[in-house]
């Protein structure tokens, strides 16, 4: 998927493609993420819709859940979407950023190794 370190750079378009994509990416990961836990509430706690959303964003962004969970499957998803919501969350910070991070990387390399083979000045 990216190029390695004998490659050339990538050039600045392709990588805003590739950045592009990874963001798209990320977003599909926190909106399926959102999803999953409107459905949970709206089934297991029997809220609203809109009541849902709050919930699981609420959850997702790390806050914590609005109202008070009435009932055991309620608490159950509750307790196993916030640590999915995690793990979503991580998840989707390391799909925007790789692109940013290995072109950093690479143009690391790419400069230590010019320095490598360039004759040194005494």
């Amino acid at each position: 998927m990216y190029e390695n370190r004998f490659n050339p750079l990538l050039s600045r378009g392709k990588f805003y493609h590739r950045l592009a994509r990874s963001i798209g990416l990320g977003l599909t990961v926190v909106v399926s993420s959102l999803l999953i836990g409107m459905l949970g509430y709206h089934v297991f706690e029997h809220l609203g819709w809109i009541d849902s959303f709050a919930n699981a964003a609420m959850i997702l962004s790390g806050m914590g859940p609005l109202g008070e969970l009435k009932t055991s499957g309620g608490k159950i998803f509750a307790g196993c979407y916030a640590i999915f919501s995690g793990v979503a969350f991580l998840t989707s910070f390391g799909l925007v950023f790789a692109p940013v991070f290995h072109r950093f990387i690479h143009k690391f390399h790419l400069e230590s190794d010019a320095d490598a083979k360039s004759p040194r000045k005494k």
